[in-house]
């Protein structure tokens, strides 16, 4: 037995012989643990299961598994026969009294080395996730790679055990208590990226040249579809801080940036913030806005409207390559469009995202394409 290890399990097998009631009359040695699974798929708190070795006799056996310095949600604690599920049956479970600990009644048919799986929920050991991505000088795909750092601040030692995330290659690694390690759990070369632009019209300034001694930047970002295609998509990627590299072509990397990504279902797309950039110019403002009155109270006082909305975007790549605009545009309540010049995916209710493929300015001057559209809100309270 591991001198640290906080928690204690310790089996007590009872026996009736006659009518002398039951008493603590045979200590077994504490078994080691065998197979250990520390499981992450839920950040809220952590699986451990563990398989032991108990003694059994013929008839009714007492185990007490108790724990001490250690967070064990007590009902989550569950014992799993594994040799002889017919012959041995977990009969019932008793909670002593001020006690971090429980007592399993365990039925034997005969006498058993029985191995079984003790599984628990287990605060205190947590886990980050880190990626590394480092960008080829023409920004066309990245070489990405993913750390699972583990920390163990639960009071107990684990000197071999299996860590399973809900995806990626399982882990052989032990860990103490207080100790933190990282372990790289997924790597991908050569993996497509697309630079982008995004003009939130929400959050972004709509007339930039009316704003005095302030240039207005457009937030960059690379961004990695979670699919074959990019030798990903095998599993949803779990969200963690990312840092963003580039080949410089002199055999060394600059650092772009740092940024935190979301969870990323398969298919889905990771963005990863670069940072501003003043190369590509968004001049947005609206050229109608006229309400219709459709509802008035007794008194004639309009209480529904209308409106009738035209919104005008103009576009400028100042840049010598091409570029990708995502621009996000938001229409609150009930709506209907009109006319648009520009496809657009429907993010929700009231939000629209446009991808704006731009060409590379000329020798005359940027590049400039122009967003149109025109819609009705319906519905709408004074």
């Amino acid at each position: 037995m591991n001198t640290k290890t906080k928690s204690i399990l310790v089996l007590l097998v009872m026996l009736s012989i006659g009518s002398v009631a039951f008493g603590r009359i045979k200590l077994v040695a504490l078994p080691e643990r065998g197979a250990t699974v520390i499981r992450l798929d839920n950040p809220q708190a952590t699986l451990i299961e563990e398989e032991r070795v108990l003694t059994l006799q013929k008839g009714l056996n007492q185990v007490d598994f108790s724990w001490k310095g250690v967070s064990i949600d007590s009902d989550s604690i569950r014992l799993r026969v594994l040799d002889h599920p017919d012959q041995v049956t977990l009969l019932s479970v008793s909670y002593p009294p001020n006690e971090a600990a429980l007592v399993w009644d365990i039925s034997s048919s005969g006498d058993y080395a029985e191995t079984v799986r003790i599984s628990y929920l287990l605060s205190n050991i947590d886990r980050l996730i880190t990626y590394k991505a480092i960008a080829d000088k023409a920004e066309t795909y990245v070489d990405l790679k993913s750390y699972l750092v583990l920390r163990n601040f639960s009071g107990e030692d684990f000197d071999n055990a299996r860590v399973l995330l809900d995806y990626g290659e399982a882990f052989e690694q032990g860990i103490d208590h207080e100790e933190t390690k990282q372990m790289l759990f997924l790597k991908a070369d050569k993996v497509p990226i697309t630079k982008i632009w995004t003009f939130d019209a929400a959050t972004l300034p709509w007339d930039p040249e009316k704003l005095d001694n302030q240039n207005v930047g457009i937030p960059v970002s690379y961004r990695i579809v979670n699919d074959t295609k990019s030798s990903l998509g095998q599993f949803a990627l779990w969200g963690g801080k990312a840092r963003l590299f580039q080949d410089d072509g002199r055999e060394s990397t600059i650092f772009l940036g740092e940024d935190r990504s979301a969870l990323v279902p398969v298919g889905e797309k990771m963005e990863l913030y670069l940072g501003d950039s003043r190369d590509i110019v968004v001049t947005q403002r609206k050229m109608q806005d006229a309400r219709i009155i459709t509802h008035k109270n007794n008194r004639g006082d309009p209480v529904l409207y209308d409106t009738d909305e035209e919104i005008v975007a103009k576009i400028e790549n100042f840049k010598d390559g091409p570029a990708v605009l995502t621009m996000i545009q938001h229409i609150p309540g009930q709506w209907d469009m009109e006319t648009c010049n520009m496809e657009y995916t429907k993010k929700d209710a009231s939000t629209l995202e446009f991808e704006i493929k731009l060409p590379a300015r000329t020798e005359d001057g940027p590049a400039v394409k122009e967003l149109k559209m025109r819609y009705h809100r319906r519905n709408v309270r004074p």
